[in-house]
């Protein structure tokens, strides 16, 4: 009876490792995202029956990026877009639909309940309030407890482009919510105690993620633009009460202004990259420089 089960069971294990390799041989999944923060979630999932190609480039802004040419031959291999709501996908996503009939666009972003865009003036249809344009913020990838809604959107879109490897994608989806739950406890313990704290940056991305965490924070950006003489002295003034000790800038937007500010209040200048590859760690070393700011 023991060696009739055990040879069930090992039975069972080939043909699991057969049906992966067999995957494998023909090739992995082929994906494009927009950014490169979903490129990690991605990977997470699908692992290596998962070929992922990011849209914006290093150093490129997804608020005004546009696909080069070989981007969109790529494009036309790809059997899954995951789109995350980022300001150039208003303008391409209909193109890409275009270029590959056949490409499933996912919204990783459907679920999410998004905030304002404080100060930030986008061209345009939007609604208005009192006069005043209200955009919604995209900045969704920068809290762990809306990537998990995120990676759920994921999860259903790969089971249901590659259903022989469901198990795997499940599998992974689960170990890699408990690292966001990880990484969400860690973080709020850093902030422990700190409700309520204020931060500057240059562009307002950090919404979410002040948020989540009981902070605020304070554009430098007036209505997306840079801030006129008027404004920057005002901001100064403003820095200087608060007692802000930094201003975040990220690489892809220009850090003029916010250098003037920090050498006119006394603060630093600190780049943080709201869109790093290496998404975990860089999330990890913001929260540790927002917390030293806001001692």
């Amino acid at each position: 009876m023991f060696n009739y089960l055990f040879h069930i069971i090992c039975v069972t294990v080939f043909l699991a490792a057969f049906s992966s390799s067999a995957a494998l041989a023909s090739g992995p999944l082929k994906a494009v995202v927009s950014i490169e923060p979903q490129k990690y979630f991605v990977k997470k999932i699908g692992g290596d029956f998962i070929d992922v190609t990011v849209m914006v480039l290093p150093g490129a802004s997804p608020h005004t990026y546009e696909p080069k040419p070989r981007q969109m031959i790529e494009l036309e291999k790809a059997v899954l877009y995951f789109a995350i709501g980022v300001p150039f996908e208003d303008v391409w996503l209909k193109r890409f639909q275009s270029a590959n009939a056949k490409m499933t666009i996912v919204h990783t972003e459907e679920g999410v309940e998004k905030i304002e865009m404080k100060d930030h003036h986008c061209e345009g249809e939007n609604h208005h309030e009192e006069g005043k344009h209200v955009v919604a913020d995209p900045h969704i990838w920068l809290s762990p407890a809306l990537v998990i809604i995120q990676a759920g959107n994921i999860l259903d879109a790969l089971v249901r482009a590659d259903p022989q490897n469901k198990a795997v994608y499940e599998a992974n989806y689960k170990v890699f919510v408990k690292e966001l739950t990880d990484l969400d406890l860690k973080i709020r313990d850093i902030f422990s105690g700190k409700g309520g704290g204020r931060f500057m940056t240059h562009h307002p991305s950090w919404g979410y993620f002040a948020q989540e965490y009981g902070l605020e924070q304070i554009p430098v950006e007036i209505e997306g633009k840079e801030p006129k003489a008027k404004d920057l002295h005002d901001l100064i003034i403003n820095a200087r009460k608060m007692g802000v000790k930094a201003i975040f800038v990220q690489p892809q937007f220009s850090a003029k202004s916010a250098r003037t500010i920090a050498e006119a209040s006394g603060c630093r200048v600190v780049f943080a990259d709201p869109l790093a590859s290496a998404w975990t760690e860089n999330l990890m070393k913001v929260a540790e420089e927002f917390r030293d700011a806001l001692r």
